[in-house]
């Protein structure tokens, strides 16, 4: 148990600063896509701000004021809500995006005087690489630390952030582009990152969704009659569920272990695991081991 809520402490630390350098890197982005008029930098930004988003959910998912009443990896209300604001202001800002890019390959056509150039200069470009790299260096740590911490929230962040620095990449060229006179690269590739964004978006809250789903996946029953074909259990209680089953299910429960089998505890509560994943498809499972008492209690 001490041992599951370390990991669970040290897991939402690395959340809440990984969470903290993306909302800077997202504001550098903002930043520097608003001096430079870029479409496509503040359409890649809804990238970064995609990952911020589900760092914040995963690190709100591991919080201890809840320990009662949310279950392990759940979401309660506060965290639904952000997901449909989360939703609207995605629709808003996509929208917005694509209607200025449009407006603006318009403009290009018919060489308008309402046309906003993009205004690049070379220390900007390298306060970019600068963000690229930060991008690159956090995603290897998250990647690090999700397997010491066996971390899925990380690891998904981390593939995550991956793409993002790629998808930087043909950004730095519709901007060196655009410097160059190739004004339509810009709002040509806003439309492209905006459709990815919308995609990406989606990707966020169907990995999420299980966790936001608050009706019992599992009976408690059927569970416990799976635990207990693992040999050295005498009791166990507590038991709760909640996911999609064959997507990903959370299960929290307390077992009783027979005396002489406590030295063996950490190999029981794997069994348990495996059972329950062979069951029930992919599945994360928090384990308490307590001390032998009477099954009235």
């Amino acid at each position: 148990m001490a041992e599951a809520q370390g990991r669970h402490r040290a897991s939402r630390r690395v959340l809440l600063a990984s969470l903290w350098l993306t909302l800077l890197i997202l504001v550098v982005k903002v930043w520097i896509g608003w001096a430079t008029q870029s479409l496509s930098l503040l359409a890649e930004a809804l990238q970064t701000l995609i990952n911020g988003f589900s760092l914040l959910l995963s690190a709100i998912a591991l919080t201890s004021r809840y320990p009662a009443s949310r279950e392990a990896g759940g979401h309660g209300k506060v965290e639904a809500v952000l997901a449909l604001l989360m939703a609207a202001f995605m629709g808003f800002a996509c929208l917005s995006v694509l209607v200025l890019a449009v407006q603006q390959l318009g403009a290009i056509a018919q060489d308008s005087a309402n046309l906003l150039p993009v205004r690049m200069s070379a220390p900007l470009l390298q306060l970019l690489g600068v963000v690229m790299a930060t991008n690159v260096c956090l995603a290897c740590f998250q990647r690090y630390e999700a397997g010491i911490l066996e971390n899925t929230a990380l690891r998904f962040s981390a593939s995550y952030l991956f793409q993002d620095t790629w998808l930087m990449l043909p950004v730095l060229v519709a901007l060196v582009g655009a410097g160059h006179g190739y004004l339509w690269l810009d709002p040509l590739l806003a439309i492209v990152m905006v459709i990815l964004a919308v995609c990406h978006c989606w990707r966020i809250f169907n990995w999420q969704l299980p966790s936001l789903m608050k009706q019992m996946a599992i009976a408690p029953e059927a569970l416990a009659q799976t635990i207990h074909q693992v040999e050295g259990i005498t009791h166990c209680y507590g038991i709760q569920s909640r996911g999609v089953v064959g997507r990903q299910v959370f299960v929290e429960m307390r077992l009783i272990l027979h005396p002489e089998c406590m030295s063996v505890a950490r190999t029981i509560a794997e069994r348990v695991e495996r059972a329950i994943r062979d069951r029930y498809g992919p599945a994360k499972v928090v384990i308490y081991i307590d001390s032998d008492r009477p099954k009235s209690d």
